[in-house]
């Protein structure tokens, strides 16, 4: 029996073992027979047995093990080899190892450290080194391109929050922006929409993200959530007439906090953030009005910039309550470049804006895989199909006839 010290190797041998044995029972199948079986003592079943590869190491997420994969071939006739289906041909890793390729470099580790990183995780033997980091990331720069072309027809598009993350690409002189929209579907799942370098987030380059968006097919938004950048909206405004369009109040409120003494910050803080968790838009106009008339004599500017772009402010207002939370801010976006920013930040890795990109689509097609569906998401079907809301609650045909 294994003891504490011994568990690690217990159970990797016995991984291992149960590795080994899928593969015997495999090349049976595929032979028709046992190996202790006849082929004349089976009908039909031509195929034998052709000894072992070479020993390979497989890593997997509990470490890594060694197996030898039977061959075989000739089955009824013909001289098909046998293929795995458990340990295709040149496979060294499962996807779940090849997931935490970019995961440790996201957190900083860097390439030259992979084999020793790599080795105390998966065990020695590992079948990566530092280069793997490279080859992936060759292989990232393909499937990011195929991604970029793939049809968006079929996406019944409710919202969608754009924002763009900076990135110190190295050798470049300008820092190179990251545009990414991310939509939330009628059904009310999240999809990551764009990943596109654009030139300090300008109006040409995000109406080339738009455009591309629409010309593969995706409809425009209900609604589209951003920051204060005005080239975002204007290119939107252009491409997405028909969308309305919601502000980040987070931006907001830093940029009116900016605009006070720090002694006066906490309290305005305090009053500031309550605007937007008004119950109704009259009651944060009301809110607001208040703001104003305590710090309008003394820091007229901080209250200009709060009454900037109103009308984007409270646009959440026309759809279901329960979604307020997801529309007020672009932190969809903003929480899974959190660890992204992190990373760019820390290291000056990144010499070709390209590379940048691919990685960074690759953390964030991960990070995809884990969002959660925006709350009551049998509401964004209602949104999609256009009933109106006032409030946060649903218009009902009384009420559209009380208001004519």
């Amino acid at each position: 029996m294994p003891t504490w010290e011994t568990l690690e190797t217990f159970m990797r041998t016995k991984i291992q073992g149960t590795l080994q044995e899928l593969l015997e029972e495999e090349v049976a199948a595929f032979l028709g027979r046992a190996p202790s079986v006849r082929r004349a003592a089976v009908d039909g079943a031509y195929g034998y047995r052709n000894g072992y590869g070479e020993p390979r190491r497989v890593a997997l997420s509990c470490g890594t093990v060694r197996v030898r994969r039977p061959r075989g071939r000739g089955v009824q006739g013909l001289e098909e080899r046998f293929e795995s289906r458990v340990l295709p041909l040149f496979k060294r890793r499962t996807e779940e190892v090849g997931a935490l390729l970019p995961e440790l470099y996201l957190q900083g580790l860097s390439q030259g450290d992979f084999e020793l990183a790599l080795r105390g995780l998966l065990g020695d033997g590992a079948p990566l080194s530092a280069s793997s980091i490279g080859r992936l990331k060759a292989k990232w720069q393909g499937e990011y391109q195929a991604w970029t072309q793939d049809s968006l027809e079929d996406r019944e598009l409710v919202y969608v929050w754009a924002d763009g993350v900076y990135v110190k690409a190295g050798l470049e002189k300008e820092k190179a922006a990251l545009l990414v929209v991310i939509g939330a579907l009628a059904d009310g799942t999240k999809e990551l929409l764009a990943v596109v370098p654009g030139y300090r987030e300008s109006k040409e380059s995000w109406r080339a993200v738009f455009k591309d968006l629409k010309e593969r097919g995706l409809e425009a938004p209900k609604l589209m959530v951003a920051d204060g950048n005005i080239s975002a909206w204007a290119a939107a405004a252009e491409i997405w007439p028909e969308a309305q369009e919601q502000r980040c109040w987070n931006h907001k409120l830093v940029n009116v906090l900016d605009r006070l003494p720090v002694k006066l910050q906490a309290m305005a803080r305090e009053q500031l953030c309550a605007i937007p968790y008004a119950e109704t838009q009259r009651e944060a106009v009301r809110l607001r009005d208040g703001f104003a008339k305590a710090y309008r004599r003394t820091h007229p500017r901080a209250v200009e910039i709060l009454f900037q772009d109103w009308e984007r402010m409270v646009a959440f207002y026309d759809f279901p309550k329960e979604h307020w939370k997801h529309l007020r801010t672009t932190n969809v976006v903003e929480s899974p470049f959190a660890a992204v920013r992190l990373r760019t930040e820390a290291a000056k890795r990144f010499k070709k804006v390209e590379n940048a990109t691919a990685m960074i689509w690759r953390l964030l097609r991960i990070a995809e895989s884990r969002f959660r569906k925006i709350d009551a998401p049998h509401l964004a079907a209602e949104v999609y199909r256009g009933t109106k809301f006032e409030d946060g609650v649903k218009v009902s045909k009384s009420m559209r006839r009380a208001a004519a």
